[in-house]
């Protein structure tokens, strides 16, 4: 386990295997930033933010690529614009934790699986994917996907009905290439089984998504009439 997690670290996480075109690239840009203090900061800062969202498809910049993802950026730019301790921001902060909530459940039960398979010290580097994340660095990507709608068709271990998130693709990608993908899935099975159709319907996100952005755009609208209260008080 030891030596080919070692290899897979090598393979996938580290930035020397990078080398063609980026070594001209990187020979043209400066060492070190102007201020590096700032630039670790604004880095730490991202992958802060990476890890709390855990948004489904991690290469999206944009995270407007998929609905729920979109809904969570939309609810983080709302806030972003609330007065911070009004009843609108608090309002806002229940529902976004409402959301990284239900996604860290789902990562804690692939998380319980890994540990159970023996990889206590490495399940939580196995379940780190960054926004860098590119379907071009898989080595398996039809295989991955074939065991991702495995998970997400026989197994409870997604919370949703919806497709499953992306960025679960590149995780069963590296557990192929560490050979413990099928025992995962036969874990998944045992742990956490199909739901009946008689067994009450969990409230997922995505019965909550419409009602998170009602609440969005009714923020925006008493926000707009605040401040025009405000222009005429002033006038």
């Amino acid at each position: 386990m030891g030596s080919a997690f070692r290899r897979f670290c090598v393979q996938f996480c580290c930035c020397c295997c990078c080398i063609g075109d980026e070594d001209d690239e990187e020979e043209k840009q400066p060492l070190m930033p102007q201020d590096p203090l700032e630039y670790l900061n604004r880095e730490v800062q991202k992958r802060r933010e990476e890890e709390a969202n855990l948004w489904s498809e991690p290469g999206d910049p944009s995270h407007s690529e998929r609905h729920d993802d979109r809904v969570l950026f939309t609810l983080l730019q709302a806030r972003n614009k609330t007065r911070l301790g009004s009843s609108g921001y608090r309002r806002l902060s229940v529902d976004i934790e409402a959301m990284r909530d239900t996604r860290r459940e789902v990562r804690e039960k692939w998380k319980t699986i890994l540990e159970n398979l023996g990889f206590m010290a490495e399940a939580d580097s196995l379940l780190t994917v960054s926004a860098g994340a590119s379907h071009d660095r898989m080595r398996d990507a039809q295989t991955a996907r074939a065991l991702l709608h495995t998970l997400h068709s026989e197994t409870s271990i997604f919370d949703s009905r919806d497709s499953p998130p992306e960025r679960y693709l590149f995780i069963l990608d590296r557990l192929l290439y560490l050979d413990i993908a099928e025992d995962f899935v036969a874990k998944a099975k045992r742990f956490y089984p199909p739901r009946d159709d008689s067994d009450e319907e969990p409230q997922g996100v995505s019965l909550n998504l419409p009602l998170l952005l009602a609440r969005v755009e009714a923020l925006d609208t008493a926000g707009d009439a605040e401040e025009e209260s405000e222009k005429e008080a002033s006038n």
